[in-house]
């Protein structure tokens, strides 16, 4: 045995005898502490994987790993365990993990599991399929600090770590993080004033119930769910032709600003045309079915791209409901998780009634390409106008045949002209139109020329159990599955959409990986507090708004995230998503169009970006209207080729889920803030603004830009570092304050959510 750890084996006997002790740290925690070591050491050889598992052991299980025929674990006797020895040897040949599985321990790593075992091994089934249960709240010593039942979570954890809260943060930064936080847009020096001159409670109670109401509320969350599902404005594979699917997005933006529970917002996109008397609206939705990468290039096996299609759903539905990662099991079963390929082609299965095939046959090379089946639609508002002008054009055709009159003539053609006009605004849509149910099979290695599977019908993962149905199981099962918290995992799925809105309010989740709650992600450090978010999402009816209402109203979002050494805060300081960034430069300069929904934009965009793209080949042409200044949420999302403005701040391609964006600071993001037209049009906007509006001194006009941009007055350091741009002191020079107005736009500060 090596000599180091025969030491610490000689001590452990010490260290358990005074467990009770004050100073020593906390029993050690499996889920938090040995899954993970476990899960990324010893699973792909001891873990789910049948065919892949050595010498019969399972150390996902707790019955396997501590059979006592096996004795890997023999619980408080560190001498008895395998495992430890296996650990510890220096015999090469003994070693485990083995040498050649590139795997190894760290020493802190091993002293974790020694503990463990030592302190009796306790286990706990995984965190992410135990239903979120009610925890009582923590009594505090600071009573008078909580504002919310979250407070009392946060500060008892602040307060077990020895240390004190962090501050509130001051009025302005706090106006600025919440609306950016809720609408992706900055506030207006106005409503920074008026808060700072009355920033109680009642205040901002008012100013958050307002922001919710607001529709670009519904515009700032739409962003976020677009990146899960992975919504673009091209096909992906081949061409990357455009495809119609922007009413999409309208009806994601509409039903977030209508709050439409997330229980109904899950059934209308994953089955919206089984509903009964669909809507046009839940067809609209079903358009999520669609948003995979398709081809239809001449040479694609139809076999081969209905496999993979199949495949991209099951990842993407696993990720963005379960905060799984069931494509892993696409070829084999998963090597960390319970799922197994008959779950993977099962979970497929409730797909098989999707179209798949028309576009393989009738695609075009067209811009935007066909992809059946495909409705013209109208906005929700139009709609409802074309439902009153329909109305009223009935009512006088009616009154008409009775009684004829000129005047109704008159009437009743004005009315028909403007139903005229507005139905030709109409756009086209993907959509979901059930068909015959594809047979789906298991492929051997996933590989889609293999017949030899068996074949599945649709179902749920078989240790989560059954859906109790006398026929084949349906999209609509597989939603109501995925919400239901009693005879589905509504539970689980409101774990991780709570995550989720804590990430988007604190730039960080309660468990860090926001799309693998599994083996391989990280256990929350928070457990109770997120699992009482998960049931206070329930309990709210699955009413994002009410969650985020609360989240928000909690002394813990309203801390400063930068607080004195020895102060603790949750919040974090965070750049910009790359969409808000451009919508902040275009609203501080005045710029922005605030309108909601439409078509996508294209704005300006270097010459011969899309040289590359063929069938067709293609010229990028911007918009020269007011299109131009819209929102990035309308930006035309080119998969292949995504905007460079877009890119350089980690926007990504969409070809995937992505439930969190990398942050990365590089030149090329302050170049593009620079010398991307789209910013330098900005900065000539602002600086006329400034002229304006900005008084008749130099002075008087900093104080205006700098009102503007960061919601306060510059220091002596910025000014005097700003008039060193200019020609002349006094300048009125609109070139000599588009290049102070370019240097404000590009401040870190101005891009940043603290």
């Amino acid at each position: 045995m090596n000599k180091k750890y025969g030491l610490l084996l000689s001590l452990l006997p010490l260290v358990t005898a005074a467990a009770s002790a004050e100073n020593l740290p906390p029993p050690v925690d499996f889920n938090r502490e040995i899954r993970p070591i476990l899960s990324d050491k010893c699973f792909s050889c001891h873990g789910p994987d049948k065919k892949k598992r050595k010498g019969r052991l399972r150390l996902d299980l707790e019955e396997s790993a501590r059979d006592p025929k096996k004795s890997a674990i023999v619980p408080g006797k560190l001498e008895e365990s395998e495992l430890y020895l296996r650990i510890t040897t220096d015999d090469t040949d003994e070693k485990m993990p083995p040498e050649k599985s590139g795997k190894s321990l760290t020493a802190e790593e091993i002293e974790l599991l020694s503990r463990w075992i030592t302190e009796g091994a306790r286990w706990s089934e995984h965190w992410a399929y135990v239903p979120p249960r009610k925890h009582k709240l923590p009594n505090v010593k600071k009573t008078g600090w909580p504002t919310s039942w979250i407070d009392r979570f946060t500060l008892d954890h602040i307060e077990k770590s020895g240390q004190e809260p962090a501050p509130d943060a001051d009025p302005v930064t706090l106006v600025r993080r919440v609306y950016f936080d809720l609408t992706g847009l900055p506030p207006e020096p106005g409503a920074v004033d008026a808060f700072r001159a009355n920033p109680t409670p009642k205040a901002y109670e008012a100013l958050v119930d307002r922001l919710l109401a607001s529709e670009h509320y519904g515009e700032r969350m739409a962003a976020y769910w677009l990146d899960l599902v992975r919504f673009a404005d091209t096909v992906g594979y081949h061409g990357d032709q455009d495809h119609s699917i922007s009413p999409y997005r309208d009806w994601v933006i509409d039903s977030f600003n209508a709050d439409l529970p997330f229980d109904q917002f899950t059934r209308e996109q994953l089955a919206g045309d089984l509903l009964p008397k669909a809507t046009t609206g839940q067809l609209i939705a079903t358009g999520y079915n669609r948003l995979l990468q398709t081809s239809h290039e001449g040479g694609v096996q139809a076999k081969e791209y209905i496999a993979m299609y199949a495949a991209d759903r099951v990842r993407n539905v696993s990720q963005v409901w379960m905060g799984a990662t069931m494509g892993c099991a696409q070829c084999h079963a998963h090597k960390y998780d319970p799922y197994t390929a008959r779950d993977f082609y099962a979970m497929a299965a409730f797909f098989a009634d999707v179209d798949d095939t028309a576009h393989l046959k009738n695609g075009t090379n067209s811009l935007p390409t066909r992809r059946e089946p495909e409705i013209s639609v109208l906005n929700r508002k139009q709609r409802g106008r074309l439902a009153v002008l329909d109305k009223n054009i009935a009512d006088r055709q009616a009154l008409q045949a009775k009684t004829p009159d000129p005047e109704l003539t008159v009437e009743i053609k004005t009315l028909k002209a403007e139903r005229a006009s507005l139905q030709k605004t109409a756009r086209k849509t993907m959509i979901t139109r059930a068909t015959r149910p594809r047979v789906t099979r298991i492929l051997p290695r996933g590989d889609w020329l293999d017949d030899s599977g068996p074949v599945v019908e649709p179902g749920i993962p078989e240790f989560m159990g059954t859906i109790a149905s006398g026929k084949r199981l349906t999209r609509l099962d597989l939603a109501n599955w995925l919400t239901d918290p009693e005879e589905g995992i509504g539970k689980l799925n409101a774990r991780v959409i709570a995550n989720r809105v804590w990430y988007l309010l604190f730039g960080r989740g309660l468990a860090p990986d926001l799309s693998d709650f599994g083996g391989q992600g990280i256990a929350p450090a928070h457990p109770e507090l997120l699992d009482n978010l998960s049931l206070r999402l329930l309990q709210k009816g699955w009413k994002l708004k009410a969650l985020a209402r609360e989240i928000v109203l909690s002394r813990t979002y309203r801390q400063a995230s930068l607080p004195k050494a020895g102060l603790v805060t949750f919040q974090a300081v965070q750049r910009l998503p790359a969409e808000s960034i451009r919508d902040n430069a275009l609203a501080i300069s005045g710029l922005l169009i605030r309108e909601i929904g439409g078509p996508s934009i294209k704005p300006y965009q270097p010459a011969g970006y899309y040289r590359h793209l063929n069938f067709p080949a293609r010229k990028y042409a911007h918009h020269t209207d007011k299109r131009q200044w819209r929102r990035g949420l309308y930006v035309h999302w080119q998969r292949q080729f995504l905007h460079p403005m877009l890119k350089a701040f980690d926007a990504p391609r969409r070809e995937e889920c992505t439930a969190r964006r990398s942050r990365s600071n590089t030149p090329l993001a302050a170049l593009v803030l620079l010398n991307d037209p789209t910013f330098v049009q900005a900065a000539q906007a602002f600086a006329r603004r400034i002229l304006a509006e900005g008084g008749p001194s130099t002075d008087s006009r900093l104080d205006f830009a700098f009102r503007q941009a960061v919601c306060r007055k510059p220091d002596d350091f910025e000014r005097k570092t700003l008039r060193q741009l200019f020609t002349a002191p006094e300048t009125r020079d609109e070139k000599d304050w588009t290049t102070v107005a370019r240097g404000i736009l590009n401040l870190a500060e101005t891009n940043l959510r603290r």
